[in-house]
């Protein structure tokens, strides 16, 4: 397996970051600005399996993740409740090298209202939080059981919109775990879908012995795992002449629990101004 310095550091991600997001049309979804940004570094896929942590986000999705934080912070780009990146007009201005000064930046303006860290500024990541909420979600998925693991994506499937979902989890059923009703407008699908509490990656064989399990028994088939999809098990749930599998990953999958208020919540904080004015002009 590769090691985490196998991959470049922050500073290297911001440009391409950039550059995804416009290749795109000047917004792209996570998973679209991490191809474009593995495609734009040609990034081997031993070095984007490689895992960060016991969290089951890989290192270059963690890496990526601060980059767009940093790219926010510096006004570069802006996002969705919908978890989708648009470029910014500040954003369309960037330099590669001034790319290259975003986290510099954005740490010398924290530093104007924080005391000075007792180590080098170009050492980023120990400024970073220790866990994010998103390993935090993951950190708790992990110490699930399996079947209740199942239970949590039968519930998920079901506030989505599914109906009948059932859970099957037959260890001799080809890997399915479950089927539900996907109804849209008139039209309704059969769906089966895996669940996978996976830390690492899952491979492009689950993908397909998954599609081999599934034929002539539903229209449509889903993964749903706590870890990662390596690019070879994207591809291949898309391949051409075969019937297409969604896959949701560990990172999506967090987003879909806030979503929904399964286990993340928001709190809104209350924030109290006084105006002086109005007491004077009384």
């Amino acid at each position: 397996m590769a090691k985490p310095n196998a991959l470049p550091k922050y500073a290297e991600y911001v440009f391409p970051t950039l550059k995804a997001v416009k290749g795109r049309g000047g917004s792209a979804t996570i998973e679209e600005i991490e191809d474009g940004v593995a495609e734009l570094l040609k990034l081997s896929d031993a070095a984007l399996s490689i895992p960060h942590g016991e969290t089951g986000q890989t290192e270059f999705q963690y890496k990526l993740a601060w980059v767009r934080t940093y790219l926010k912070k510096y006004g570069a780009l802006d996002n969705s409740e919908r978890g989708v990146w648009s470029i910014t007009d500040k954003g369309e201005r960037v330099t590669e090298a001034e790319a290259r000064e975003v986290f510099k930046k954005v740490q010398s303006q924290r530093k104007e209202i924080a005391p000075p860290p007792s180590r080098e500024a170009e050492e980023i990541e120990a400024e970073l939080p220790v866990q994010t909420w998103i390993e935090r979600t993951l950190s708790a998925l992990g110490t699930m059981h399996p079947q209740a693991f199942e239970r949590l994506c039968q519930r998920l499937l079901r506030e989505s919109g599914f109906i009948k979902v059932e859970v099957t989890g037959k260890p001799s059923d080809g890997g399915i775990d479950g089927i539900g009703v996907l109804r849209m407008n008139l039209v309704s699908f059969q769906v089966l879908f895996q669940c996978k509490r996976w830390k690492g990656p899952v491979g492009a064989s689950v993908v397909r012995d998954f599609r081999g399990a599934m034929v002539g028994r539903a229209d449509k088939g889903l993964i749903i795992t706590t870890g990662t999809f390596t690019s070879d098990a994207r591809r291949e749930a898309t391949r051409d002449g075969a019937p297409a599998i969604d896959l949701i990953d560990g990172e999506n999958l967090c987003f879909l629990l806030k979503d929904r208020k399964l286990g993340v919540h928001i709190r809104l904080v209350e924030e109290i101004s006084v105006d002086e004015r109005f007491f004077q002009s009384i």
